[in-house]
């Protein structure tokens, strides 16, 4: 059976070189014999410059080749790159294409044999740099061409215009460097651009560096790895990071054509991305996000593009089959409906998000609905979607928790009735969010609850900051005292020394305050009762003489 995407005479030399440039003489070899046993076990080409392939080795290894682009091609491997399983694809491609299999066996002889006929094959080393300088000026100059027809041309061309420029790369290690070398390389080829367009060719050159790092979507039925190395890893937080600043900035809309059409490819880019990456993080998902949510919402309030998403969402989960990524599938699908006002639905979908997906929806997703809220200036709305959302808060951040309980302030400016929906929810919330709902009753002088909260899960008091206590020592002494008391009680059981100097301080702590009550009589008929219960406690009778609470 023919291949479906042909290869020319041209594309064939390419290869070639290709494989000269990239493979040594021993991994050649040893990725010929992997083909010849019949080891590659899938076949597929997505497009005519993408090969997907999976190769049986010590394990099933998932191998991306990238003709155009080959510096970009990858394998799941513990290589990663320019390895005999590689090979071993290519052989089988070049074998479908019923090209000889030995002319890539021997690729560095065809490429030796192709410069001799060129030139002196004595080319001392600095004019083999020169010469690859020049090439890839030359490379750059034509691509700079290409990238003049930006506005003109469909985002999917811009990434192979973005892969061609990060091919000429040198540097190959995915780490930070090599995404300021790729992202440079995108750079230097950008014409002069309306300022909306600018934005989205940055924004498409982080994101296409991003998915270079990222590791690839299975191939059905077959396992994947999808660890990123720790330099990766950091990597591609920078470039999130860059991504979020791109949208900081509103988009700066003109009245180009294509400025529309390259909107609307972009979120089909983002969809796609964001509902194939569930093993990969939550990098395209937020990118998805943050799109919405700073550059389309803005200036795209009807609700036919809400519900034209909807219907692209729904169409995703036949589309994708077994591939699809159904957290961020949902997540999306809910954010639409919170768009539309139709917050019940946009609720009972995350909720039953949580509860497919337990503990994996993250707080920066959870807080964007209620961003997304804030902005509306929805207050009745808001304090709705602050009780939905957080229960799902459990096990993040105290940052985000102190974000979440910012919202309730906003809410409670407005709607001041409205403060025992917070309670309710906050002790809910309970235990994860203890410190929060902990800082909240001290924030709004609600001191007997703070008391009674502390009493019930045992809390030390010396485990907080003096300054923490002072003002419900200086407004409400008489609610501290039990939680002094208890305290010291349970500091003696421990009959340590340790324990007993702990004692002391609280002891007195509890001094101080029965004298600024006025009720030092009360104070001497407990100490009395308390010391001559612990007579036998001669360290302990140590502790409150050198604390000269004993004379």
């Amino acid at each position: 059976m023919k291949p479906t995407y042909l290869m020319d005479d041209i594309q064939w030399q390419r290869l070639i070189q290709n494989v000269a440039d990239h493979f040594n003489d021993v991994t050649i070899k040893r990725g010929f014999q992997y083909f010849k046993q019949g080891k590659v076990k899938e076949f597929a080409m997505p497009d005519a410059d993408h090969i997907a392939a999976v190769v049986d080795g010590n394990e099933l290894y998932e191998v991306d080749l990238h003709l155009a682009a080959f510096a970009a091609s990858r394998c799941t491997c513990p290589v990663h790159t320019n390895c005999k399983h590689m090979i071993a694809v290519l052989l089988n491609y070049a074998n479908e294409q019923e090209r000889s299999v030995h002319a890539l066996v021997n690729a560095h002889s065809a490429g030796f044999t192709r410069l001799t006929a060129k030139a002196d094959t004595r080319i001392p080393p600095a004019s083999r740099s020169n010469l690859s300088l020049e090439h890839n000026e030359a490379a750059r100059h034509a691509l700079s061409k290409t990238a003049s027809n930006i506005p003109d041309i469909p985002v999917s061309e811009w990434h192979d215009l973005f892969d061609q420029c990060i091919a000429l790369n040198h540097v190959h290690t995915q780490n930070s460097q090599y995404v300021q070398s790729a992202l440079a390389s995108i750079y230097a080829v950008k014409p002069p651009l309306s300022p909306g367009m600018q934005q989205l060719y940055g924004l498409h050159a982080h994101l296409r560096v991003l998915e270079k790092l990222l590791p690839q979507a299975p191939m059905t039925g077959y396992p994947t790895h999808t660890y990123m190395g720790y330099y990766t890893q950091i990597a591609a937080d920078e470039l999130k990071e860059a991504i979020e600043r791109d949208f900081e900035r509103p988009l700066e809309l003109n009245d180009e054509p294509m400025h529309e059409a390259r909107m609307a490819e972009t979120l089909a880019y983002l969809r796609r991305k964001m509902l194939t990456e569930s093993r990969n993080g939550t990098y395209f998902a937020d990118a998805y996000f943050q799109f919405w949510l700073y550059w389309v919402h803005p200036v795209r309030q009807d609700s036919s593009i809400y519900t034209e998403e909807l219907q692209h969402l729904h169409a995703a989960e036949e589309d994708l089959g077994a591939t699809l990524a159904r957290l961020p599938w949902m997540l999306a699908q809910s954010w639409m409906y919170v768009y539309q006002a139709q917050d019940q639905k946009a609720w009972e979908l995350l909720q039953g998000a949580e509860r497919a997906f337990p503990l994996k929806i993250s707080s920066g997703q959870l807080l964007l609905f209620l961003y997304a809220l804030r902005q509306a200036e929805d207050w009745v709305r808001l304090k709705n979607g602050l009780r939905h959302i957080g229960p799902l808060l459990h096990s993040h951040r105290d940052d985000h928790l102190q974000d979440y309980m910012h919202y309730w302030e906003l809410v409670l400016q407005h709607l001041p009735d409205t403060e025992e929906d917070m309670w309710d929810t906050l002790m809910g919330m309970l235990p994860f969010a203890g410190r929060m709902y902990e800082e909240a009753l001290l924030a709004h002088e609600k001191w007997q609850q703070w008391i009674d909260y502390q009493l019930s899960i045992r809390s030390e008091p010396l485990s907080f900051r003096v300054s923490m206590l002072q003002p419900i020592e200086k407004n409400a002494p008489e609610l501290i005292l039990p939680f002094y008391h208890q305290a010291v009680e349970r500091y003696v059981l421990e009959k340590n020394r340790s324990s007993y100097k702990a004692a002391v301080k609280l002891l007195k702590r509890l001094s101080k305050l029965y004298k600024k009550m006025k009720q030092e009589t009360r104070w001497e008929l407990f100490f009395t009762t308390f010391t001559s219960r612990h007579s036998r406690l001669r360290a302990l009778q140590e502790e409150l003489r050198k604390g000269k609470l004993l004379s």
